[in-house]
């Protein structure tokens, strides 16, 4: 267990590094509210950030916190661009889930994102299990990711 800890710190450190605020700011997304475990979303500049443009994304997932999910940057018509960033797991446990709808095409003004963050035992409690976890994951074409895991 001490080995999994380690792993989703290392993990985690460069992602609360790139992160402007990790405390809930606003309301949940449109795709998250009346989720169970939804705490709201948090502004978030991805490590390679880049002032006064507006980006654009894609979500592998849509708002899932049981599937780990990846950013994937475009330009405004849709097409990769190289960038991406994956979900992850806060030091407090939380779950940093990206939104909007899966495969939405949708901007960052500032290159600013606006993500959910997700309590994963108020998740999985919700969807009828006795607890649940954030736990470090693969979600290609991101090398790391996050999602809630549930027993």
């Amino acid at each position: 267990m001490p080995r999994i800890f380690m792993l989703a710190l290392a993990l985690g450190i460069p992602f609360m590094m790139s992160t402007t605020l990790v405390s809930a700011s606003g309301e949940p997304s449109s795709g998250a509210r009346g989720m169970p475990g939804a705490a709201g979303t948090f502004e978030f500049k991805p490590a390679d950030w880049m002032e006064g443009t507006t980006s654009w994304w894609k979500d592998s997932d849509g708002v899932d916190p049981g599937t780990p999910g990846c950013h994937i940057g475009t330009d405004e018509k849709g097409e990769p661009n190289g960038r991406m960033f994956g979900e992850a797991c806060l030091p407090d446990g939380m779950l940093v889930e990206s939104n909007p709808s899966f495969d939405e095409l949708h901007s960052h003004k500032n290159d600013v994102g606006h993500p959910d963050k997700f309590d994963c035992n108020a998740w999985c409690v919700g969807k009828g299990s006795a607890k649940g976890a954030c736990v470090v994951a693969a979600a290609p074409p991101c090398e790391q990711s996050a999602m809630c895991k549930c027993e």
